[in-house]
C-alpha cells in the first residue's frame, strides 16, 4: 500500500520522555476527527525511528509491527481522534494536583502515549506485537480507520489477542455490549385540531409505547463469567406537522444495549416482541463482543496484570476485533465517565500504572 511521506515540519514526539509528558504532547496536537494528519505524521515519525518495527501508513492510520517469528501475535490499538474542543478550548493541557486536564487526556491519548512507550521499550518481546493507531473512531462508522484496515488489509490485523486502550480507569473490561436504534412508529388519521374526533392522534398513541418502556425490566446476562446489564430506553420522539393539525404519525426512537450473548438479529427480534403491534424499523446497529476470557492469551493477560475484570457496559471497537475472530479486552488510563466532558482529566498515576502493567506482560 502507498506510504505517506513524513513532512519535514512534523512535530517531534519524544518517546524517551515520561508517559505523562508524552501524553500532554500528544494531546496538545489537536486532532478532532477528520483532522488527525498532523498527529498521525508525528506518530509515524516516532515509530519509524525504532529499528525493530515495520511501519505502514494508510490514510491517517499508522500500523507498526515486529516480525520476529514468534508463535503468537498481540495487537495494541488506539484511536488518534478526539471529539471537538470546548469553547474556550480545553487545550493546551495543564497539570493540576496530579491530574492532566484537557481534551484527549481520557479519550484516549493517554492510551496512545502508553502504546508509544511500549513500542519504544519492548524490542525483544516474547510475542510478536502490532501497534495500531487509527483515525475517525468518534464519528461515522464508515470512516473508521480500524474498520478500513480490516476490510482492505486484514493481514495487518492478524493476531491472537488484542488490547484496546480505551479508558477503563486502569481496570480490565471484557468484551462489550451491542447497540441498536429502533424507530417505533404509531399511525393515526390527520384532522383539524378543532375537530379531533374527525381524526386519530398518533402522538397520544405513543403513550402506549412509553408505558411499555416504563414497565420494561432489563435483564442482566452472564457471558463468559461477566454480567452485562442490558438497557432499553427512549432517546427521541417526534411527531406533528403544524399547531392546528392532529398528527397522523409519531416516532419514538429507542436505544437497545444488549449483552454479547446475542447478535443484531436476535436483539431486533427482542425489541419487536416488546413493541408487538407497532411498526418497528431498525436503524443503525452494531454487534457486541464476547470477552473470551477462557482463551489462553486472555487468561495470561489478566494474570500478568493482576487486576479484576469487569464487563464493558458500552460499545467499543473490541467488537471489530471480535468480528475478525480475535478476542479482545479494553484496558487503558482515564475514567470513561469523564470522556468528552469539558473538564476531561486523568490522574497521571493511571498513565504510569498502565505503562508498567503492559511492560510486565510483554517484556
Amino acid at each position: 500500500m502507498p506510504l505517506s511521506p513524513v513532512p519535514a515540519t512534523t512535530t517531534v514526539l519524544d518517546v524517551s520522555s515520561d508517559v505523562t509528558s508524552l501524553t500532554a504532547a500528544i494531546c496538545d496536537i489537536e486532532s478532532v476527527s477528520r483532522n488527525e494528519a498532523t498527529l498521525a505524521d508525528a506518530v509515524e515519525s516516532a515509530l519509524r525511528a525504532l529499528d525493530h518495527l515495520e511501519v505502514v501508513r494508510d490514510g491517517d492510520t499508522v500500523v507498526a509491527r515486529t516480525n520476529l517469528g514468534r508463535p503468537e501475535r498481540v495487537i495494541l490499538a488506539g484511536h488518534l481522534d478526539t471529539v471537538p474542543l470546548t469553547s474556550p478550548p480545553n487545550l493546551p493541557t495543564r497539570l493540576v494536583r496530579g491530574e492532566l486536564w484537557g481534551r484527549g487526556t481520557v479519550d484516549m491519548k493517554g492510551g496512545v502515549a502508553v502504546m508509544l512507550k511500549v513500542a519504544a521499550q519492548v524490542t525483544e518481546p516474547g510475542r510478536d506485537l502490532t501497534f495500531l493507531f487509527y483515525e475517525c473512531e468518534e464519528i461515522e462508522a464508515e470512516l473508521n480507520g480500524l474498520a478500513r484496515i480490516g476490510a482492505n488489509h486484514p493481514e495487518l490485523l492478524a493476531g491472537d489477542f488484542a488490547v484496546l486502550l480505551e479508558p477503563t480507569a486502569g481496570g480490565i473490561e471484557g468484551g462489550c455490549k451491542g447497540t441498536m436504534r429502533v424507530d417505533v412508529v404509531t399511525t393515526g388519521v390527520a384532522a383539524h385540531s378543532a375537530r379531533p374526533w374527525s381524526g386519530h392522534n398518533a402522538i397520544h398513541d405513543a403513550a402506549q409505547v412509553l408505558a411499555r418502556l416504563s414497565a420494561y425490566e432489563a435483564e442482566t446476562i452472564e457471558v463468559d463469567g461477566l454480567e452485562y446489564h442490558e438497557a432499553l430506553q427512549a432517546v427521541g420522539i417526534s411527531g406533528g406537522i403544524a399547531g392546528n393539525v392532529i398528527p397522523d404519525r409519531c416516532t419514538v426512537t429507542v436505544n437497545y444495549r444488549f449483552a454479547p450473548d446475542k447478535d443484531t438479529a436476535a436483539a431486533f427480534d427482542h425489541v419487536q416482541m416488546v413493541f408487538e403491534g407497532f411498526d418497528c424499523t431498525l436503524g443503525d446497529a452494531a454487534d457486541g463482543a464476547r470477552p473470551g476470557l477462557h482463551l489462553p492469551a486472555a487468561r495470561e493477560f489478566v494474570a500478568a496484570l493482576g487486576l479484576p475484570v469487569n464487563p464493558k457496559e458500552g460499545w467499543t471497537d473490541v467488537a471489530r476485533f471480535s468480528a475478525l475472530g480475535i478476542p479482545a479486552v479494553n484496558f487503558g488510563p482515564g475514567d470513561p465517565n469523564l470522556a468528552h466532558m469539558d473538564d476531561e482529566r486523568c490522574p497521571v498515576a493511571q498513565y504510569e500504572e498502565a505503562e508498567r502493567a503492559l511492560l510486565r506482560w510483554l517484556a
